[in-house]
């Protein structure tokens, strides 16, 4: 009766064997040139198979694997670049908010708005107490100079 030890050793050597015996077999056709040049000619063929095929696709205006795979491959770093700039907006967005919150930034904006509109009240008033001679001459009272085709004033 044999132990399961010798059993592993028996099963172990045949393994070897069969491996040893399968490596020496390819390594037999990879020398031999009639599988070695058949085994290039099909690779020839496969690969004259494929242009032959993108040729044909091209003519049917259909597009090959290799077109669908660089499109794919664009879309990815398209879609990767506007998740990217969505995250700047984010953070621009943010930062915006934080500096409104920090500065009061549209009470600021409202004053300014309020100072300019007072301060055009106060022109139009000066232009107002202004005497007559120094106003300007309505668009409608302005003559027309014959000789240089000008307005005079």
């Amino acid at each position: 009766m044999s132990t399961s030890r010798e059993r592993e050793g028996i099963r172990g050597r045949i393994t070897r064997q069969g491996e040893d015996a399968l490596g020496k077999l390819a390594q037999d056709l990879l020398e031999n040139p009639l599988i070695n040049g058949a085994l290039a000619r099909a690779f020839e063929a496969r690969e004259k198979a494929v242009q032959a095929q993108e040729v044909a696709m091209g003519a049917l205006n259909l597009p090959s694997a290799a077109d669908v795979e660089r499109l794919t491959r664009r879309l990815r770093s398209v879609s990767q670049r506007i998740e990217g700039l969505e995250d700047g907006v984010d953070r621009v967005d943010q930062r915006l908010a934080g500096l409104n919150a920090m500065n009061g930034l549209e009470g600021r904006l409202a004053a300014i708005e309020e100072g300019v509109t007072a301060l055009t009240r106060e022109l139009a008033a000066l232009r107002e107490s202004l005497p007559d001679g120094a106003r300007p001459v309505p668009r409608e009272q302005e003559r027309l100079d014959v000789e240089s085709g000008a307005k005079a004033k």
